[in-house]
């Protein structure tokens, strides 16, 4: 059994889904479990859409109606026949929806958002396995949340990893049960003991497929995305980009950890552990052989550089000078944690503890508030967060020109450089 993970970018539009189902297609004889992400940009819309509605700020209707507008747009190009089923299947799914932003808001918002966000992929798997059906590449659709068991710490939901094979054992397995099946399934969603939807963490997806095949035993996992395989550094960022063919587990968590963008930094291990083989391969060119991540013991042989902008580099000592000790930074990092704030880079010294996080402007500001009642404070915002993984200095040189270096961080391997633009 093999698992496919096309994500928003492989299903953004009528082109897309009907690219996913030629690339189904290619595997008559393999039995598939697909996991499939919202369309798009359904999943900001969906957060905007929570945002209008917890917050009070904002049209919820108008929001969530131009959601529908877009899926039904989907469906008219995908679907002719205006009395297909999938119409009413999707208008139910909506119904949802509907009551959702009908009740008030309720305490706490990490739960609506989970809510309401999970419905994308809900939405997508529904019309997606329609589309197969109704090209003859016959499919089961199956709710990720039966399957897919975590605790209730809502946005990132941890995986119950016990229940969660158990349920996949029984209720997943049994529907392979002859060759070239294909099941059709969520990305991003889990459900807790209570029948309530989670999410796992933003761009979830990739998680998902690695849940399911450890749990399932796969043969591997294939990621469909819009590059050739795992690049040494993303286009967007770097004129000159090198298609890496092979990695070892251990440098796509390390890569993956300091923000690597296309694969998802909790996936690996779930595969590590049972040595499944992960492809990162085209969804434009589905033949290519793309990237495998395996147990390969070689180190890369090119520099790989990770770039993260709009980062802030907060600076915090104590008032009185002390020295930063370890019953300081166990408050820290307790107020980090509480406000939901990921640090990517730490530094500290006698008297100061330096971190870079994402620059969030709902949960950098309240920090800081309450940082700067014991401690005193200091930031610089509007900073980049450059990460070289098998680093030398001209790599350092290159990707530093015309920037000054506020924080560096060396370690064997990886360098870890936060800098500004030199005016």
């Amino acid at each position: 059994m093999k698992v496919f993970k096309f994500g928003g970018a492989a299903v953004k539009d009528a082109n897309g889904f009907r690219n996913a189902c030629s690339i189904t297609g290619l595997f008559p004889k393999e039995d598939l479990v697909i996991v499939v992400s919202a369309i798009g940009k359904t999943t900001n819309a969906l957060e905007e859409l929570t945002d209008a509605f917890f917050f009070k700020k904002g049209n919820a209707e108008q929001l969530l109606s131009k959601i529908k507008e877009a899926h039904i747009e989907l469906m008219n190009q995908l679907f002719p026949d205006p009395s297909d089923p999938i119409y009413n299947e999707i208008s139910n799914t909506f119904v949802e929806l509907d009551w959702a932003i009908e009740e008030e808001p309720s305490a706490n918002y990490h739960f609506d958002y989970d809510q309401i966000v999970s419905m994308g992929e809900i939405l997508s798997s529904k019309i997606l396995s329609a589309f197969l059906n109704k090209e003859k590449i016959l499919n089961t659709w199956l709710d990720a949340r039966g399957l897919i068991q975590t605790d209730n710490n809502y946005q990132e939901g941890k995986v119950n990893w016990e229940l969660t094979e158990k349920l996949v054992r029984t209720n997943l397995l049994p529907m392979l049960n002859k060759q070239g099946s294909i099941l059709v399934t969520q990305g991003f969603i889990g459900g807790t003991s209570e029948n309530l939807s989670t999410t796992l963490g933003r761009e979830g997806s990739d998680y998902t497929a690695a849940i399911i095949a450890f749990a399932a035993d796969a043969q591997e996992v294939v990621i469909w995305k819009d590059v050739p395989g795992v690049l040494n550094a993303d286009p967007k960022w770097f004129d000159q980009t090198k298609k890496i063919e092979q990695l070892s587990y251990q440098d796509a968590i390390e890569l993956s950890y300091y923000g690597a963008t296309v694969i998802h930094p909790k996936t690996i291990k779930p595969l590590q552990n049972k040595k499944i083989p992960l492809f990162v391969k085209s969804f434009i060119h589905p033949n290519d052989a793309g990237t495998v991540i395996n147990d390969v013991q070689t180190h890369l042989p090119v520099p790989c550089f990770i770039f993260k902008v709009d980062q802030i580099l907060i600076s915090i000592s104590p008032k009185d000078f002390s020295f930063i000790a370890e019953e300081n930074l166990s408050s820290i990092f307790k107020l980090f944690a509480d406000h939901g704030v990921k640090i990517n880079v730490i530094q500290n010294s006698a008297i100061s503890f330096s971190v870079s996080a994402d620059n969030d402007d709902r949960k950098i500001p309240p920090l800081i508030e309450q940082l700067k009642s014991d401690f005193r404070v200091l930031y610089n915002d509007h900073l980049e967060l450059i990460t070289i993984r098998y680093y030398d200095q001209p790599t350092i040189d290159r990707v530093c020109s015309g920037k000054t270096i506020l924080l560096e961080q060396k370690s064997r391997y990886t360098v870890q450089l936060v800098v500004k633009n030199t005016p």
